[in-house]
């Protein structure tokens, strides 16, 4: 299953609500209980806060790809958030991130969580199409940009 396959327009939020690193976390974890993706809203965000406590998933260009995982989980989710102004993420470039790609694995499933990272990364190279995503007014928007790629 491509990453592209897990993108509905019920684990997307044009614009996050959320500020701070923490609440943009607790935000992306309740789009995924909200659409029925995950069984243990606790069990997911800690995953996620504690994978970020080793190292922040904040990278270059305004993306973040927080990740973890969780047998609260049977198989890979995501969610995607988007925040126009970006918010401070702890990014290695030190800029706020705007586009936000969590994911949720369970622990023995490793392969489809790789693919995922390899996706995400191959679609954030272009930071025309980024722009675009930061752009998009809701997630129809998203998912059809995503699908043309």
């Amino acid at each position: 299953m491509s990453f592209i396959d897990l993108i509905t327009e019920n684990v997307i939020k044009v614009p996050l609500q959320s500020t701070s690193k923490p609440a943009v976390l607790r935000e992306l974890v309740q789009i995924l209980k909200d659409a029925g993706k995950i069984d243990d809203f606790d069990a997911a965000l800690q995953a996620i806060v504690e994978r970020e406590d080793k190292q922040s998933t904040g990278l270059e260009k305004g993306i973040a790809v927080p990740h973890g995982k969780t047998a609260s989980v049977k198989s890979l989710v995501t969610a995607i958030g988007i925040s126009k102004d970006g918010i401070d993420f702890n990014a290695i470039d030190g800029n706020p991130t705007k586009l936000f790609f969590l994911l949720i694995a369970p622990p023995n499933m490793p392969g489809p969580h790789v693919e995922a990272l390899a996706e995400i990364a191959k679609l954030s190279r272009s930071p025309v199409f980024c722009d675009a995503l930061v752009n998009t007014r809701n997630a129809k928007e998203v998912v059809e940009l995503l699908k043309e790629e």
